[in-house]
């Protein structure tokens, strides 16, 4: 049995902070437990939040530092765990498989002795290539490991469409699927504005030029190395992004979002996670779904299967723990 208020953290660093901060914000938890190696940095960290607790209008929430042993009660537990891209690096997520792999292996072997039953989130990157060797290495229910995919990047479109038309982003329909990084694609034959129609806004709205796709395309994708340069990390919009799977998974909504994960032939493509449309409740993943793309944006999904597969040929299937 396990504590359904009762949220880990593993990794104590500029994301998972931001995640621990957010699921205060929102009250998402009844406790939290921080986990990383600095442990001086998780006491830290835990201490400071605990504090904010106590503001008028803030949720009571007990969050400490602890050990894996406090995952085998947890109803999720959250990876963030292994370095980022840092400004001025080679912008590619990918660069990271190795180092990220081992840390992978380190953390999840110590969570399965624990538990088999908290749904895990998975917010290292290379995100796809950890969501699949998480997924494939462990004897853990697939269902019941998400990775953040796409969302922060379909968060990312709508953002960017909202801006662009000047309205509200919650009015803005669609995904960005694929890779989580650079081979990932805006699947536009899923974009919809208001039910009104992508196609239809600029006469709507009485735009004198059309829509320029491929300047919005490039505007998500290279969005994110900005931000790192610009502010050393990102770390705000993907701590959303976990939140929103949290509430998901919580409130038992059954709602569907892009989230990565293996697929099993769709699009003809195997053994590798990719972003794809998927409902989710407080079981994890319960259906995949295959959207009716056009003929070029199922050619990228299979680009995009190359490119994270091509990264992990790069890590043997089996990598020597961390000590």
């Amino acid at each position: 049995m396990f504590d359904e208020g009762k949220i880990v953290i593993v990794g104590a660093s500029n994301v998972g902070t931001a995640v621990l901060n957010k699921i205060v914000d929102f009250g998402l938890a009844s406790e939290v437990v921080l986990i990383d190696i600095n442990e001086k940095k998780c006491m830290g960290e835990s201490l400071d939040t605990s504090h904010a607790t106590a503001c008028v209008g803030s949720y009571n929430m007990y969050i400490h530092e602890g050990t894996y042993e406090d995952c085998k009660d947890a109803s999720m537990i959250i990876i963030t765990a292994g370095p980022s891209i840092k400004p001025g690096e080679t912008p590619d997520r990918l660069i990271l498989t190795k180092t990220n792999c081992k840390i992978m292996d380190s953390v999840m072997s110590q969570i399965v002795q624990y538990t088999k039953d908290a749904i895990i989130l998975v917010v290292t990157n290379p995100l796809d290539v950890a969501t699949y060797y998480v997924s494939d290495n462990f004897d853990y229910p697939r269902e019941k490991i998400i990775g953040t995919g796409t969302l922060l990047e379909t968060f990312r479109l709508r953002r960017i469409l909202a801006d662009y038309y000047h309205l509200d982003p919650k009015l803005v329909h669609g995904y960005v699927l694929g890779e989580h990084g650079n081979s990932g694609f805006v699947a536009w034959s899923t974009v919809d504005i208001a039910s009104l129609g992508l196609d239809n806004m600029d006469e709507f709205l009485n735009h004198n030029y059309k829509l320029n796709k491929s300047m919005i395309e490039q505007k998500i994708m290279q969005v994110v190395y900005d931000v790192i340069n610009l502010k050393g990390c990102t770390n705000t919009g993907i701590a959303m992004v976990v939140c929103r799977f949290i509430k998901a998974i919580k409130y038992n909504e059954y709602t569907i979002l892009p989230m990565s994960s293996i697929l099993t032939g769709e699009y003809g493509i195997h053994d590798v996670a990719l972003s794809l449309p998927c409902m989710l409740n407080n079981t994890g993943i319960i259906k995949r779904f295959t959207p009716k793309l056009t003929d070029e944006e199922i050619e990228k999904m299979i680009a995009s299967a190359k490119s994270v597969k091509s990264a992990m040929e790069a890590i043997e299937k089996k990598i020597e723990a961390v000590a």
